[in-house]
């Protein structure tokens, strides 16, 4: 079923007005430390007294507020324009500019056209680079859609953005629209039911990526997981009707680098909780417990149009965790990748199952200087942060620290949690190495599961489970799956 596609974006010199056949024009309006409105950049050749309509509208210009100025006849330079827009700002900072961005998208829908000029309106300070990416992840991600309708679309996203009234860098631009193009195919893939989405289903969609985007892929099925020792992902798929596949795809940059990041995504297709089942409210949304190996994927895609400098492996951990007679158990003892043993106490603790042949692999066969995995891994996250914040855990400062900052500017922050050895001693089993699920301290106990299977790489854990779906619309975010993690991870990336 056909899809809406995210905006098309242009740049002009000229001031918005001048923008011939635009229907609708975007205008930023903030205010200064003392309180007063101020509009613009790019009133020129408006003449409409904007701000006495916004004083008589009481419009402060706080982020996200939208006051819509009709223009039926047009204005002298433009007479197809029909509408102005102005855009609370606030103060201009990243964040309260990608939230205008938004609001710009959902106020256009089913427009042909704006030309705005929020990118300029940033706070003294902030550079070029980060307004530019702030606003067109916002314009991108708030015009974001799924659906399976039989008559359509609800809306369409406006088809054409132009930023106005200044020099915009190009290749900047490009780089901007990468980024948010990877949250919204993150978004997508995350958004497909799991009657249409299984692992097979979605390693194609990685084989069809890597033939686009010059990656090299590989894809084990489920006999060359049996041979090759991959205990933790045969035992979650072994009850599927749809086997488990572990994908490896490849980036090689420009210039050899001697640096070699290894992602790995937790993919569940679909999450029944197996054997240990979820409550049917639970379930609902389990569609998107594929979202870490769909935001990984996503990411490895616009690898090339970031000019990534160093080598990057995405690792896609493919499983459905169903339930019939051949279902994992609670008290089965698997065996992963490389050897080591876990009892299984809790069948619905599988990300970190399939998640630790991952990583072990990784560091067996393809010798990472960094390692990170990105996962909706444990509802105790969600209890801990809430759903602004993701989880990050790690095992070494600076990583963190870089993960830290590229989740601050592009608007998917992350919280440093505890990898404390105090918690240890909950992961032990009787019978095996570690106990997949101990129950107490939920969030560490799983990071601390998954550390066993780094040796002594930089590993970061990325437990998205907090963040990995939206409530509401607010800001760039669309209800429903998130993408988080994508946007973040080419920062870093890119850095």
């Amino acid at each position: 079923m056909h899809q809406v596609s995210a905006p098309h974006f242009a740049a002009s010199p000229q001031a918005p007005a001048f923008v011939r056949d635009t229907q609708v024009v975007a205008l930023g309006a903030g205010t200064t430390e003392a309180g007063e409105l101020v509009v613009g950049p790019g009133i020129e050749g408006i003449d409409v007294d904007l701000m006495a309509i916004a004083h008589d509208a009481q419009f402060l210009g706080a982020a996200g507020e939208v006051l819509r100025v009709p223009t039926p006849g047009g204005i002298a330079p433009n007479p197809a324009l029909r509408s102005i827009l102005l855009i609370g700002v606030g103060r201009g900072s990243i964040d309260e500019l990608r939230r205008a961005g938004a609001e710009v998208a959902r106020a256009t829908r089913n427009h042909e056209s704006v030309a705005t000029t929020i990118h300029l309106a940033r706070r003294d300070g902030d550079s070029e680079r980060s307004a530019l990416r702030a606003v067109v992840a916002g314009l991108v991600l708030g015009s974001f859609s799924y659906h399976l309708k039989s008559g359509g679309a609800p809306f369409q996203p406006v088809g054409k953005v132009v930023l106005a009234a200044g020099e915009v860098d190009l290749a900047e631009l490009d780089k901007a629209v990468a980024l948010a193009t990877a949250s919204w195919q993150a978004r997508e893939w995350a958004s497909v039911p799991s009657n249409i989405k299984n692992p097979a289903w979605f390693a194609d969609k990685a084989s069809k990526v890597a033939a686009d985007h010059s990656l090299t892929i590989k894809v084990r099925d489920h006999e060359a997981l049996a041979k090759g020792g991959f205990g933790g992902l045969l035992a979650v798929g072994q009850a599927s009707a749809t086997p488990p596949v572990l994908v490896e795809v490849t980036y090689e940059p420009r210039r050899r680098s001697k640096k070699h990041v290894v992602l790995v995504g937790k993919g569940i297709t679909y999450d029944t909780g197996g054997l240990s089942i979820k409550p049917t409210a639970s379930m609902v949304s389990m569609k998107r417990d594929m979202t870490g190996a769909a935001v990984v994927l996503a990411a490895m895609a616009q690898l090339a149009r970031m000019e990534c400098p160093v080598k990057v492996t995405g690792l896609l951990c493919l499983a459905e965790n169903a339930i019939s007679g051949s279902a994992m158990r609670p008290g089965d003892v698997i065996t992963h990748y490389g050897g080591r043993t876990t009892e299984v106490t809790n069948t619905d603790a599988e990300g970190r199952l399939v998640l630790a042949d991952g990583l072990a692999y990784a560091v067996d066969r393809l010798k990472p200087t960094t390692l990170v995995d990105v996962a909706t891994l444990t509802g105790a996250v969600k209890v801990a942060l809430g759903q602004d914040l993701g989880g990050l855990f790690a095992n070494e400062d600076d990583l963190a620290s870089d993960l830290l900052a590229a989740g601050t500017s592009v608007g998917e922050p992350l919280w440093r949690m505890p990898l404390s050895s105090l918690y240890e001693d909950r992961l032990a089993s009787k019978v095996a190495d570690a106990d997949n699920a101990p129950g107490s301290a939920a969030a560490i106990t799983a990071a601390l599961f998954l550390q066993h299977f780094v040796g002594g790489v930089p590993w970061a854990h990325l437990d998205v489970a907090s963040v990995g779906d939206a409530p509401r619309d607010v800001g760039e975010w669309t209800l429903g799956p998130t993408g988080f993690g994508a946007r973040l991870l080419l920062e870093w990336l890119e850095g």
